[in-house]
């Protein structure tokens, strides 16, 4: 079994424009691609877990996920980063539409994305890492025995000088992806650049 980093996409590896609906709106994070580099080279699945309950509220057509997938990963080739999965929850409780209005296993900080990918890709999850902006994202990490890094982008700052109280601190907080790929980078043991 092989650890993995499980990245948040919106506002940790592309700017969180809100309710990202087109593949035009996908722009990388500065330093993203240098971050995601450094975990490709410390040999760690990366594996993209998104909750977009956008299409709970009515705002991004299901068929649109797959569509936005997919420019997200030919984006990723493009830069020769090994995408090794990509889960997207679609669920709220609050949505407006009925199909997708429900609590799930799925919506973070529930477990189900990470635990199925565990079991797709036979990855282990105790020896795993979640990188986000959210507390969200931090209490999967908790919730699944990952570890858990806060970034500063997208809504991180915010969440960072608020952080809601119930939630799991993180074990790190970093300025971006690339700071915290450098911190994952000495937690394997490999060489970081300076």
């Amino acid at each position: 079994m092989k650890p993995a980093v499980f990245l948040d996409r919106d506002g940790t590896v592309n700017v969180d424009v809100g309710y990202l609906c087109h593949p035009d709106q996908i722009t990388l994070l500065s330093r993203a691609v240098e971050g995601l580099h450094l975990l490709r080279d410390c040999s760690l699945a990366l594996v993209i877990i998104t909750n977009q309950a956008g299409v709970a509220r009515g705002l991004i057509p299901p068929g649109q996920l797959p569509v936005i997938q997919r420019a997200f990963l030919r984006l990723m080739r493009a830069h020769a980063i090994p995408v090794a999965g990509y889960y997207a929850c679609p669920h709220h409780p609050e949505g407006s539409v009925a199909e997708y209005r429900r609590a799930c296993d799925c919506r973070k900080p529930a477990p189900g994305l990470v635990l199925q990918a565990a079991r797709e890709l036979d990855l282990d999850v105790q020896r795993s890492y979640v990188i986000g902006d959210k507390p969200s994202d931090v209490q999967l990490a908790h919730n699944t025995g990952a570890t858990g890094i806060l970034v500063l982008t997208g809504e991180g700052r915010k969440h960072l000088e608020n952080y809601p109280p119930g939630f799991t601190p993180p074990h790190m907080v970093c300025d971006d992806l690339y700071e915290a790929a450098k911190w994952i980078a000495a937690c394997e043991g490999k060489n970081t650049p300076r």
